[in-house]
């Protein structure tokens, strides 16, 4: 990376006039400890020992940016300086790209402090809290590492291919998540349609090249059979003079992303202790589809190098984890680069963080600021600014880990192939929608699990295998929203930021209230209570068919293929108090009904009954009249007839309204 370090001995240069006490040996005041306390964003309990973050005041940024100095010529400042065996002040952020706009937010003025390893961190934090220009001072926590372990999908395994499969990937009838057939050699208790319904979407969009998600985990495997194509490839660096930053971003030979981790163009994900992590969160995202060779992406395109591109921004690698900086640098560099997805399959502690102003103000306050900074930042024709999806969580705690539970981000539950809460999953606060994140069945098979790319390198050649986790639900959100955004360029649509979050979180399919009671053993740990689960997984399943409906602005209506459905087309249009009359005539294409089953419908009473037996879409129209309750013409004056076509989403469950509360079944009897 090409950034100027600056050495702390310049920093204390300048902030040599405004240091509490000549003398560093002196004893500190209470009210001293005190106010040098206030500057502490966070405490020090597990923080690295070897940096410190700053917030420092406007005056001295300039000064600071560009300098280096070795020694200031002023013995208390180099003594001081050299008994915190002090390396390097270095900004947190790239001013090289989009200076301007940094800088209205302040992003120039956060510092990395970098010490010896056997620095006492407390120490030194108090002895910079002495210096008046430094306002804010971040302890260095890095984030929790996901801990997950594939098992490996074997290549000699036998496979049969259904033909009806709409591509050839072998392995597409294993990805129950993508389209579940209730087929119980994948999960005993599997129930179809619990997936995202992704196959009707591909009759629209696979993917456009034009949308790029930023994978923010290990290293994904960009040389993997099944991901290469789909990479984001920096053309300039490519192409360019290796060791050169060629495009001027402030990074050398950075093709595929940037390895955070180890500040270095060189991206790894088969180090000793890696788990192929990245890498299989980026395939449910983009494998290659239709391409032949292993597994589907979300978005991963018709084989016709038009799935979404994949930015690699490693914060994982080894042992070794990101530091807030490190992290925050990554957020930005995947603004700066062309991302308009955060795909992020990681957090904290549940319930570590209290509350949202904790969380930006706290541990995350500068990676907060970079995350702000993504979210202002347009890279995608189609959405006017950047989304972050993250997960919630891995430990059955009614609360989501931050920085998923911030509430401008969408944070993402699990359900396995049943349709119910994943026994690991957090839920409740701070979730907002559910995604399939697998789960083993009680015979330890992994094949309710999710099934996606692995690094073969890692795996002795292996190169796909299953897990399950928050961690794989939410590559399914950041792969439906990214099939979204593909096709809003596709019809020329764009949205905000605001608008498009809320079409992803109402985008769904609700969960079946009415089986949740009782318990549902786990392979893990006690049975869960499934009460405990009622209204608490966010908003719904994510439906992939629906966003592109709601991209395209048409109205889905949910019905069941277990319950007779009365549906009150009225409280579908506008805000379901519209004064409208419903003609006795509706026409239900035939082709909806072979696709949906459909054994029943008539007209009662203002209200249309139908009754279907298969998952999957189809539409009706249904007449209306607006004014009055007869149409006009001829001799009479009255209402407009007009036609209207709904969209049919048939799951299984209770049928619900268009506010989601349960219908009626039979009520016309």
């Amino acid at each position: 990376m090409n950034k100027a370090k600056f050495l702390l001995f310049a920093l204390v240069a300048m902030f040599a006039t405004s240091c509490v006490a000549d003398n560093v040996d002196q004893p500190l005041s209470m009210e001293q400890d005190l106010m040098y306390a206030k500057k502490f964003v966070n405490n020090s309990v597990g923080a690295l020992e070897h940096e410190l973050i700053i917030f420092v005041s406007s005056e001295c940024v300039e000064s600071l940016t560009g300098a280096e100095v070795t020694r200031t010529g002023m013995s208390e400042f180099d003594a001081w300086a050299q008994e915190l065996n002090a390396a390097s002040v270095r900004p947190v952020f790239n001013m090289a790209v989009n200076g301007d706009r940094k800088r209205e937010m302040a992003m120039d003025r956060w510092f990395v402090v970098e010490f010896a390893e056997n620095v006492n961190v407390v120490d030194a934090a108090q002895k910079l809290a002495a210096v008046d220009y430094v306002e804010r001072i971040q302890f260095s926590k890095p984030i929790n590492r996901p801990s997950v372990q594939p098992v490996v999908l074997v290549s000699d395994a036998a496979m049969t291919r259904a033909e009806e499969m709409p591509f050839n990937d072998p392995n597409l009838p294993l990805q129950w998540h993508y389209n579940n057939t209730g087929n119980t050699a994948i999960f005993a208790t599997s129930v179809e349609g619990e997936d995202v319904n992704l196959f009707p979407a591909w009759e629209l969009t696979a993917g456009d090249p034009n949308v790029i998600v930023a994978v923010v985990d290990e290293g994904v495997d960009h040389t993997h059979v099944d991901l290469k194509d789909n990479m984001w490839t920096n053309d300039a660096e490519l192409n360019g003079t290796s060791g050169v930053d060629d495009d001027k971003n402030g990074y050398i030979d950075d093709i595929h992303g940037y390895n955070f981790v180890g500040n270095t163009a060189t991206i790894s994900w088969d180090r000793q202790h890696d788990s192929g992590h990245g890498t299989h969160v980026a395939g449910t995202i983009a494998a290659v589809n239709n391409n032949g060779k292993g597994v589907a992406g979300v978005a991963g395109g018709t084989g016709n190098n038009d799935g979404v591109r994949i930015m690699s921004i490693q914060i994982f690698s080894g042992k070794n984890v990101a530091g807030p900086s490190a992290t925050a640098e990554g957020v930005e560099y995947a603004a700066d680069n062309g991302a308009c997805i955060l795909q992020c399959s990681w957090g904290g502690e549940p319930g570590a963080i209290p509350n949202d102003n904790a969380f930006i103000t706290g541990d995350y306050e500068v990676e907060y600021l970079a995350f702000k900074y993504f979210m202002q930042t347009q890279n995608c024709d189609a959405l006017m600014g950047g989304l972050a999806v993250f997960a919630a969580g891995n430990e059955s705690k009614p609360v989501a880990c931050y920085p998923g539970a911030y509430n401008e981000f969408i944070c993402v539950t699990a359900f396995s192939p049943d349709g119910l809460p994943a026994y690991y999953t957090c839920y409740d606060r701070g979730c907002n929608i559910s995604a399939p994140g697998g789960q083993y069945d009680l015979d330890e098979s992994e094949s309710g699990c999710v099934l996606s790319t692995l690094p073969p390198s890692l795996y002795r050649g292996e190169a796909y295998g299953y897990m399950q986790g928050t961690s794989m639900a939410c590559p399914h959100v950041s792969g439906v929203a990214a099939l979204g955004l593909s096709y809003a360029l596709k019809i020329g649509k764009t949205f905000t930021l605001s608008e498009y979050k809320e079409m992803v979180l109402t985008s769904v399919n609700a969960f079946d209230n009415s089986r949740f009671v009782g318990f549902k053993d786990s392979p893990e740990g006690p049975a869960l209570n499934l009460a405990s689960y009622k209204g608490k997984m966010g908003t719904g399943k994510i439906d992939a068919y629906r966003l592109l409906m709601a991209v395209r602005g048409d109205i889905c209506v949910p019905i069941s293929t277990t319950e007779s459905n009365t549906i009150d087309f009225n409280a579908f249009m506008g805000d379901g108090k519209v004064s409208l009359k419903l003609c006795s005539d509706y026409k239900i294409p035939q082709e909806t009904i072979d696709a949906l089953g459909i054994t029943y419908h008539q007209n009662f009473g203002g209200k249309i009954v139908i009754e279907c037996t298969k998952s999957g879409v189809g539409s009706i129209k249904v007449n209306f009249i607006a004014g009055g309750t007869t149409q006009g013409g001829g001799q009479i004056t009255a209402g407009l007839k007009f036609e209207k076509e709904f969209i049919l989403i048939a799951r299984p469950g209770v049928a619900v309204d268009a506010n989601g509360q349960p219908q009626n079944p039979g009520g016309w009897l």
